[in-house]
């Protein structure tokens, strides 16, 4: 622990104060690569909430007045501080969440990255002067930050999802109440330290953990929180939207995916199965733009099954914290006993079996990463997501059965596709009903480009241009009587 026991917190960020549950009751976190527990957090509720509501909505009556020049100051401060701990951050993720330290480390290294880029990016969110109709008006049309920010995220990228939040919203001028899952709380709690060490006023940024229940239900009750940003279950965001509805809150949602990896003939077969091993596997299939189901058009299905399997035999399964390992323990039993449940059910349906499918001699909630060959429509995993280093193939023919095939689900998250035709790649992107689309990549996402989905997979945008969109609020200013 001593890698990052200076970053370890055991107390909520309240107004600038650390502090425990009312209670005093607590919520054990454990690595689950070990089953050691590595420490408690506060099981915070409903009345702490409220209480880190009005601290948010005390400081935001000057925070959100600040000089745009001091916020910008704040944030490169921050994003230094991020690279500077890189390292013990990584090791705090790898020992709550369960991931190989190099994706520990390029997910912090991602995280700072938005924070640069929120610092930059928030210079240039202009308004516009309208042209009027008479010469004795003019129209101005100005943002300014929406307000309190009630942010909750989810335990598979514990650091680089509030990152995506917290970025657009300091830099907009927000204050924000902050619930990291209770899995994974360290790395949420991390960033209210480092917050407070850089030089954020009390009650700007606010960290709680606890009930999600009690946490959640107050922050969508309270009138002073003005937009709510969520990253997890399709199922819990709906349950977010229905709430906001009576404050009226600007929401954001990045729900859940099932994302197709579509391979034609034409594709680059070395650089297909690299791309299906990072689109598959990263955190260990934990991710919600990880590939759910592969597509193989039937002239290069043997080759591609036979790569792809050699590939993911080879993948090292252990600790995160040790070198060389690829793969980590998924997050709980629960994990575990879904993708078993998805493997009996494609099995009774004629599926194979062509890459491990079972618990690892580990022990624990490592799971052998495994390949379904022979999959089909009427599959479990063919309309709900895996979360698990679960890969399912199925065979297609033509370019409008594959299209069809993907757009089949309720989700609209990302969707990846391998060919060397121009063409096509251009009728994918019109054709493919995803937020984010990958051509010949299995790893898209970055801090300049919009990420978010359609359909059920939510609504809004994180990263990019368009991701201060909902931390901002739009004001029209008429000037007249000016003269003509």
């Amino acid at each position: 622990m001593s890698t990052f026991s200076g970053l370890l917190q055991e107390a909520n960020l309240i107004g600038g104060t650390w502090v425990g549950a009312d209670s005093g009751k607590t919520l054990a976190v454990s690595n689950p690569a070990t089953g050691e527990v590595l420490g408690q957090v506060p099981n915070c509720g409903q009345s702490e909430t409220q209480r880190a509501i009005d601290a948010a909505s005390a400081a935001f009556a000057e925070f959100g007045r600040t000089a745009l020049s001091y916020r910008v100051g704040l944030l490169h401060k921050l994003h230094d501080a991020l690279m500077d701990n890189q390292e013990a951050l990584a090791h705090l993720l790898t020992a709550e969440q369960g991931k190989p330290l190099f994706e520990a480390r390029g997910e912090i290294a991602i995280g700072a990255a938005y924070v640069r880029w929120y610092a930059e990016e928030i210079r240039r969110a202009k308004g516009e002067i309208v042209p009027a109709a008479s010469n004795d008006r003019r129209l101005l049309v100005t943002h300014h930050p929406v307000g309190v920010v009630g942010a909750i995220t989810p335990w598979n990228f514990p650091s680089s999802m509030l990152a995506r939040k917290l970025a657009p919203a300091l830099a907009a001028g927000c204050t924000v109440v902050a619930k990291p899952a209770s899995a994974t709380p360290y790395s949420g709690l991390a960033w209210g330290k480092l917050c407070q060490e850089v030089g954020y006023p009390a009650g700007v940024v606010n960290i709680l953990t606890g009930s999600a229940r009690e946490i959640g239900g107050a922050i969508m009750d309270s009138a002073e929180v003005r937009k709510v940003t969520f990253t997890g279950s399709t199922e819990v965001g709906k349950t977010l939207i229905r709430q906001s509805a009576d404050t009226v809150k600007k929401v954001s949602m990045e729900l859940g995916g099932n994302a197709p990896f579509i391979v034609f003939d034409d594709a680059d077969l070395d650089a297909a199965v690299e791309g299906a091993m990072v689109a598959k596997y990263r955190n260990m299939g934990q991710t919600c733009v990880c590939t759910n189901r592969f597509y193989v058009q039937a002239g290069i299905y043997d080759a591609f099954v036979e790569r792809f399997s050699q590939a993911t035999a080879a993948l090292v399964v252990g600790n995160g914290a040790e070198d060389g390992v690829q793969q980590g323990p998924l997050i709980d039993m629960g994990a575990v006993e879904k993708v078993e449940a998805l493997i009996a059910d494609a099995l009774a349906k004629g599926g194979q079996v062509q890459q491990g499918g079972k618990r690892h001699g580990n022990g624990g909630t490592f799971f052998e990463p495994t390949i379904i060959t022979d999959a089909n429509a009427s599959m479990r995993f063919a309309t709900e997501e895996i979360f698990g280093p679960l890969a399912a193939i199925f065979k297609f023919e033509s370019e409008d059965e594959v299209i069809a095939a993907a757009n089949a689900t309720r989700f609209g998250l990302a969707a990846y596709a391998y060919t060397r035709d121009l063409a096509r790649s251009f009728h994918l992107n019109e054709r493919l009903d995803y937020g984010l689309i990958g051509i010949n990549s299995g790893l898209i996402a970055t801090v300049e480009a919009p990420f978010g989905g359609v359909k059920e997979s939510g609504m809004g945008k994180e990263g990019g241009s368009q991701g201060l969109d909902d931390y901002l609020v739009s004001k029209y200013t008429c000037l007249a009587g000016l003269g003509a």
